[in-house]
Parts: C-alpha cells; sequence; structure tokens
C-alpha cells in the first residue's frame, strides 16, 4: 500500500509539467556534465602515460584504481542516495569527484607519482559511480512521472558530454597543453556547474523518489532475492558484455590508436571522440527504434554491429576503413547499458534491487575489464587484446532475449509520447 503523502505528492508532481519538464532538462545537464568528467581524463590518458613513463600493463593498473573506486562507490550508493536524496548526492560527488582530478592533476605535475595517480583516480571513480545511480535513480523518477521513454535519450546526453570533454582534450593535446592545466580548468567548470543542479532538479522530484521508495520492497533479503531471480543474472550478462564494448573504447581506444596505428595522441584523442559521436547518435536514433520494434529485435542487431566494427578496428588498418568500423561499434553498443538497466526496473516491486544487481555486474567491466587488456595487451598488443572483448559481446547477445518487455511495458509495443499534463 502506498503512503499517503507519497500519493498527494506524486499528483502535485504531475499537476505540474512545467516543473517536470525542468527536471527532465536538469536530468539531461547532470548526465553531460558527467561525461565531460570522464572524458577529460580518458583524452588525456596517453599524455599522462608518457609523463608517468608508463607500461601498458601499469596503464591498466591505473584504470583499475577507478574501476575499483567505482564498485566501492556503487556499493556505498544506494545508501548515500537514500540518505541525502538524489539532488544533494549529485552536488556531493560532483565536488569529491573534482577533487580527485585535482589529486591526478598533482599526481602528473607538482610530484609526478604513480600510485597518487592511482589514489587520484579512486577517488574519482568512487564519486562518479555514486553520481551514476543517482543521476539515474532521478532520471527513472522523471521518466516515470512523464509517462515517456526518456532513459536512452539521458545516456545520449551522457555521450554529448563525452564528445564535448574528448574534443576539449583533443583540443588541449593539440595546443600543448599539459595534462595538470587541463584536469585543473574543467574540474574547476564543474565544481562551478555543481551549484547550480539544485536548481535544474527541483526539491519535490526528489521527495516524491524518497516517499516511492519507502513504500518499496527493500532491505537485505530483497537485495539477495534479485540475485537468485534468472532473468536478473541474465540482464547482467548482456549489460556485461554491452559494458565491455563501451567501456574498452572508453579505456583503451585513444592509446591503441598511438601505440598500435602509430597516430598521434590528439588523432587517438579524436577518434575517441568519433566513437562517442557513433554512441550519442545510436541512443538518439535508438528510443523510435525501441518504440517501432521492441527491445530483443533492437538489441539483436545492436549487437551484430557492435561485434563487426570491432572486427573492422582491430583487423583494419586502412584509417578510413577503420573509422568507419569505429562509428558501426559505437552504434552498436549504444543502447546494451540503458536498455538493460529499464528492462530490470519493468517490474516496479523490487526495481531497485534488480537494478543495482545488474548495475553490480555491468561494473565488472569496469573493474576487470582494464588491468585485463592491459596485461594481454602487455604481451600482444592492445587491439589484439580486444578479441576479449569481441567474445564477450558474442556471449551478450546470446542473453537478449531476457530483456524482452515484461508488465506494463509489455502492451506497449508502440509507446505512445503524450503530454503529461493531459
Amino acid at each position: 500500500m502506498s503512503h499517503p503523502e507519497s500519493r498527494r505528492a506524486r499528483r502535485a508532481v504531475v499537476a505540474r509539467p512545467s516543473t517536470l519538464r525542468r527536471a527532465m532538462f536538469g536530468v539531461f545537464v547532470t548526465f553531460a556534465l558527467n561525461g565531460i568528467g570522464v572524458a577529460t581524463w580518458i583524452s588525456r590518458l596517453p599524455a599522462v602515460r608518457d609523463i608517468l613513463e608508463l607500461s601498458v600493463a601499469q596503464v591498466g593498473f591505473l584504470i583499475f584504481g577507478m574501476s575499483a573506486g567505482s564498485i566501492l562507490g556503487l556499493i556505498a550508493a544506494g545508501a548515500i542516495v537514500h540518505r541525502l536524496g538524489a539532488r544533494r548526492t549529485i552536488v556531493v560527488t560532483f565536488l569529491v569527484g573534482c577533487s580527485g582530478l585535482g589529486v591526478l592533476a598533482i599526481a602528473t605535475s607538482l610530484a609526478p607519482s604513480f600510485p597518487l595517480a592511482i589514489g587520484g583516480m579512486a577517488i574519482f571513480g568512487v564519486a562518479w559511480a555514486i553520481c551514476d545511480v543517482a543521476m539515474n535513480v532521478e532520471g527513472a523518477e522523471v521518466e516515470r512521472e512523464m509517462g515517456r521513454t526518456l532513459m536512452p535519450w539521458f545516456h545520449a546526453s551522457w555521450s554529448l558530454g563525452s564528445v564535448a570533454g574528448a574534443g576539449l582534450g583533443a583540443a588541449a593535446a593539440a595546443l600543448g597543453f599539459i595534462p595538470a592545466s587541463h584536469f585543473a580548468v574543467i574540474g574547476g567548470l564543474l565544481i562551478a556547474a555543481a551549484f547550480l543542479i539544485p536548481r535544474l532538479l527541483p526539491r519535490v522530484i526528489d521527495e516524491v523518489a524518497t516517499a516511492a521508495a519507502e513504500g518499496e520492497r527493500s532491505g537485505f533479503r530483497a537485495q539477495l532475492a534479485a540475485w537468485a531471480e534468472p532473468r536478473t543474472l541474465l540482464l547482467g550478462v548482456l549489460v556485461l558484455g554491452m559494458a565491455f564494448a563501451e567501456g574498452s573504447a572508453n579505456d583503451w581506444l585513444a592509446l591503441a590508436m598511438t601505440d598500435d596505428r602509430e597516430l598521434s595522441d590528439a588523432q587517438g584523442a579524436l577518434l575517441f571522440g568519433v566513437f562517442s559521436v557513433a554512441m550519442t547518435v545510436g541512443r538518439i536514433a535508438g528510443v523510435p527504434l525501441l518504440d517501432k520494434f521492441g527491445r530483443v529485435p533492437v538489441l539483436r542487431v545492436a549487437v551484430v554491429m557492435s561485434a563487426v566494427g570491432l572486427a573492422v578496428v582491430i583487423l583494419v588498418p586502412v584509417i578510413p576503413i577503420m573509422v568507419a568500423g569505429i562509428v558501426v561499434w559505437g552504434l552498436g553498443a549504444a543502447l546494451g547499458f540503458p536498455v538493460g538497466m529499464s528492462a530490470a526496473g519493468d517490474d516496479p516491486v523490487g526495481a531497485a534491487a534488480r537494478v543495482s544487481a545488474v548495475a553490480t555486474i555491468a561494473y565488472c567491466a569496469f573493474l576487470v575489464g582494464p588491468p585485463l587488456i592491459g596485461f594481454v595487451g602487455e604481451h600482444i598488443g592492445i587491439l589484439n587484446a580486444l578479441w576479449i572483448v569481441f567474445g564477450l559481446i558474442i556471449v551478450a547477445g546470446l542473453a537478449i532475449p531476457a530483456a524482452r518487455e515484461r508488465g506494463p511495458r509489455a502492451k506497449a509495443a508502440v509507446p505512445t509520447f503524450t503530454d503529461p499534463a493531459a
């Protein structure tokens, strides 16, 4: 039974479509800023590697620092979001995440240190993982209140932010700016933006989400129950493979282009930007395709595109063809993560536990992937190491049927985008 105050709060939100539109805009902005933050350090990874004189395997452990921090953040995220609310959590994590960028700046300039750099990456990873959960919680509530398919577009906003971040990184590398200066400037901008977030995310949305959470099945037993559900585990496999497809490009594409294809740092960052653009386009175009054809057919095409594009990048050294492969790879990898999250939340009862379980499995890609690919890449080259990702994409394709629509979503083969005020 829902709490009376929750019902009253929900009615108040629906009665104010302008509030919902402002909240929707705020979620778009938050996703974009998060993407800028991630792309900032990714685009300068070759320069960081050169400054600290790291081997490929050491680069893998540097990225592992962020991934380990992300896992810790993911574990703590539920309790933190519940206690602070999504709005406050987003603000706090932006500030903490920028401090991680500051530590990384120091580790690559004033006090060059590989361990300190790992520490900075870990701080950034903890903050950005918690922020990721908080902004997805906020986005899911806005999506639910508006009655529209929005999650892939929110993730497209993240990709757009990563494009902007990669573009700034490429420009900074081309102009000769050291990573420390670049990190300091972007960190300052993100800190300033953090204080605008409460104005864009109305408190009423946060209150409704909190009230709804109080009536939802929760607790340690619910968390364990989610892990015992075959469909949830299969969704985890699906999202894990597609997270590898996306995360391997984020972590290794720029470096693979500079090491294995002998391109410049600026060109490597630019090609990472091409991948990010393809991801953005795939997520924007994916919503009407999902509405028209459903999750399973669209995901099957996406998996094939991702696998084919990655194989082209690995096998073909001709730059125009390789760029085409990067585009196909990005388009194919675009929908796996957001669609998997939506599928995990089909049933509102226990949705938080299922989404948390699927997200935890997916984050294993970011935890295990960097050191694994780094270790293998040290011996056979980064591009050849990406055959591991190719295999995981194929495995993800086998789990696609688990994403079939369930419950209220199943009857909406072609959802209509209605005005929430109607």
